[in-house]
């Protein structure tokens, strides 16, 4: 109890809250973030700052995900704030890609934890993510799934099979869906889909290439199968977007 006391009493003096998340600016690698209940930025450390692709914090408070990232990412990651505060539990070194360009082949390790009032009431969620380079588990899953992830975007536009990729990671098509669903929240074949229409935004953005050019650049040899995923992820027809 009285270490208990000790520490409040120490917070209770302290002064503004940016003289300890100045430490994260000089943590290599890592980017970490604080958001409030509405999703928007309350604070930001440099690496963060780089991923949403704003020059200072200032720039980014107040804004929310969807300012800064392709829809499909920024729904992803409002969802986890959101079961986070709901919950009360964190979320731990979970995997996923890289919050960087569009068809990033990065993974990064990521936590979130929620944050209370003095009432125990949730009022947001912090969290930091790392980048992976060579995290080694006694299941070897980080690496497996690293080259998985860099061959699949090195390759999204060719006739990718689960079997394949299973092959790959050394692991039966069950257990390398169910690992990988574990660790992106989506299946290999949801998660394929989502990198193609990442480019294929990038390419509408900047290229004068055609819709069917650019479906078929990406993967697509439906039209129809091309414009549906486009408009489920990034919430407007391939057309939309170009114009």
């Amino acid at each position: 109890m009285e270490n208990t006391r000790l520490r409040e009493d120490f917070f209770a003096q302290l002064g503004p809250s940016d003289q300890a998340f100045a430490l994260f600016d000089h943590l290599p690698g890592l980017s970490f973030f604080v958001k409030d209940r509405q999703g928007r930025f309350i604070a930001l450390n440099r690496r963060g700052c780089e991923y949403c692709g704003v020059v200072s914090e200032a720039e980014a408070i107040g804004k929310t995900d969807h300012d800064f990232f392709p829809k499909s990412r920024a729904d992803e990651y409002h969802a986890d704030d959101v079961a986070v505060m709901e919950s009360g539990e964190a979320i731990v070194n979970r995997v996923e890609s890289a919050p960087e360009d569009a068809g990033s082949p990065r993974l990064v390790m990521t936590s979130k934890v929620p944050l209370r009032d003095r009432r125990g009431r949730v009022i947001g969620v912090a969290g930091f993510s790392r980048q992976i380079e060579r995290i080694q588990t006694p299941s070897g899953t980080v690496d497996a799934f690293a080259n998985v992830i860099a061959h699949l975007h090195a390759h999204f536009a060719d006739n990718l099979s689960t079997q394949q990729l299973a092959d790959m990671a050394g692991l039966s098509v069950s257990h390398f869906e169910r690992r990988f669903r574990h660790a992106f929240g989506a299946s290999p074949r949801q998660y394929l889909v989502r990198v193609r229409i990442e480019h294929a935004a990038k390419l509408l953005r900047e290229t004068e290439q055609t819709v069917s050019e650019v479906a078929h650049a990406c993967g697509f040899y439906d039209h129809a199968h091309f414009s549906r995923s486009f408009r489920r992820l990034m919430n407007c027809s391939p057309s939309q977007y170009k114009s």
